[in-house]
C-alpha cells in the first residue's frame, strides 16, 4: 500500500471483508480506473481504499485513508 496513514494493514482487511461496503468506480491521479470502497473497520471507523485491478480476480490495494465529517455522515 502506497498511501496509508494512521490506519493500521488490518483496519484495511477489516473494511474489505465486511459485509457492507460501497464499491465506487473512480479514476486514479495518474487517470486510470480504480474501484473505491467505502466502508466501517470493526469498530466503526469509516475507510476509503483504493483498489486497482491486476487481473480479472485480484485486486491491489492501491491507497487507503479516514474518511472525512462529508463523507461518513453520507
Amino acid at each position: 500500500m502506497r498511501a496509508l496513514r494512521d490506519i493500521e494493514p488490518g483496519e484495511v482487511m477489516q473494511a474489505l471483508a465486511s459485509q457492507r461496503r460501497r464499491p465506487i468506480p473512480a479514476t486514479g491521479p495518474d487517470g486510470h480506473q480504480v474501484l473505491s470502497i467505502w466502508s466501517r473497520t470493526k469498530t466503526g471507523r469509516g475507510l476509503i481504499i483504493a483498489l486497482r485491478p491486476m487481473s480479472h480476480w485480484d485486486w491491489q490495494i492501491i491507497a487507503a485513508r479516514i474518511m472525512t465529517g462529508a463523507e461518513d455522515a453520507k
